[in-house]
């Protein structure tokens, strides 16, 4: 089947053109085009994150040097800078939003039997954000101090699949806490935050929807205990059943939930978490809470690889175009691997599929003709607490 097809040609098969056409049409993106459609634009700029250009005029660079495969590579013809310029600053950007939350559920969904250290009935989800800085004198609309501009990218990623299934894209002045309230709970799935959300108000709306979360506390937390749970006193210090004591705070959260002070080894610090979860042992909600790291290794990775720290385009649009895209060619990846039974993980794919976009050799066997096992992201650090 893939027999002479170029690799970005082989992962473009994965990709359903069929539900993109759908929200193009409910966006009447092609309306007026002649030649450009929003179907050749997705592919160039998926092209370009897994390629790892640093502009739209690196991209076209590439793209017109290897001009007679433009067609083979699923692109049909080679494009100006103006034409794709003009595309991502006026083509509507929920087209490739919308198609982008299609692919992480599918990603999602195929890859949802992936094991982990915790067994929940639930799924189990980490978020945090991420500021990218911009030129405030370009980028007018992303104001943020007086002499910057940036974004901050709100990230819900499901930790066993390793698929960011949420985002949201506000300007970077935007405090934290606000985010939450737009994340889509789901009942019995555990959401693990660090402390920079201690909102209790939203804290008690997860518990509500008979959800759970873990959330690193405060220092300055104000808490009753009311009696205590058997822990070892080496990595759990302490295992405790209370109430908030401050008068606002039990306001905000009036029902009983459990602290719970534990002792990194590796790190050799005290860490103290706060959950409304009462059946996972002590040491499983500090793992919960370890895995927290992934999307701080998911941040870092993306803005390494994917071209998201230097954005292509000066809009707002483009900007978010941009953003969606990342995350399809991010998707687009992980989904390839689990249909062709990869053994490796998405980072070590991204990084061999990306440097092989003009190679003809099927994508599989990129990975059974070589050991990879080897080849490690420098995350160790990020795996512990911080």
């Amino acid at each position: 089947m893939n027999q002479g097809k170029y690799v970005f040609a082989q992962l473009v098969e994965f990709l359903n053109q069929h539900k993109f056409e759908d929200f193009v049409t409910l966006y009447n993106g092609n309306k007026g085009i002649r030649g450009f459609s929003c179907w050749n634009q997705l592919l160039m700029m998926i092209f370009g994150q897994l390629s790892n250009r640093e502009s739209l005029c690196d991209l076209i660079t590439i793209i017109e040097a290897h001009k007679s495969k433009a067609y083979h590579l699923g692109f049909k013809h080679s494009v100006n800078l103006s034409t794709i310029s003009r595309a991502n600053a006026s083509r509507d950007y929920r087209i490739f939003e919308d198609f982008a939350m299609y692919t992480v559920a599918y990603a999602r969904r195929i890859r949802a039997n992936a094991e982990f250290e915790v067994k929940t009935d639930g799924n189990i989800y980490a978020f945090d954000s991420s500021i990218i800085s911009l030129c405030l004198s370009v980028f007018w609309w992303a104001t943020y101090r007086r002499n910057k501009g940036a974004v901050k990218i709100h990230t819900l990623l499901d930790v066993r699949t390793q698929i960011p299934c949420f985002m949201l894209v506000t300007p970077a002045s935007t405090n934290d806490v606000i985010a939450m309230e737009h994340i889509p709970y789901e009942p019995n799935g555990f959401y693990i935050f660090d402390r920079g959300y201690n909102s209790f108000s939203d804290l008690y709306k997860i518990h509500l929807l008979e959800a759970f979360f873990v959330v690193r506390a405060k220092i300055n937390l104000k808490f009753r205990r009311i009696y205590s749970h058997h822990c070892d006193k080496q990595s759990v210090i302490c295992d405790q059943t209370g109430m908030f004591s401050k008068e606002k705070s039990s306001e905000l959260y009036p029902e009983k939930l459990r602290r719970i002070r534990y002792y990194d080894v590796d790190t050799k610090r005290d860490f103290v978490f706060l959950t409304n979860n009462f059946s996972l042992t002590a040491n499983e909600i500090a793992l919960l809470y370890k895995n927290r790291w992934q999307i701080e290794l998911f941040f870092k990775w993306i803005k390494q690889h994917l071209k998201i720290k230097s954005f292509w385009g000066y809009t707002e649009n483009a900007v978010k175009i941009q953003l969606y895209c990342a995350i399809i060619a991010y998707c687009l990846v992980a989904i390839a691997a689990k249909e062709l039974k990869i053994e490796r993980n998405i980072y070590t794919i991204l990084q061999v599929v990306g440097f092989s976009l003009h190679d003809k050799t099927p994508i599989k066997q990129l990975f059974t003709s070589n050991d990879y096992k080897n080849v490690k992201e420098q995350n160790y650090n990020l795996l512990l607490f911080s």
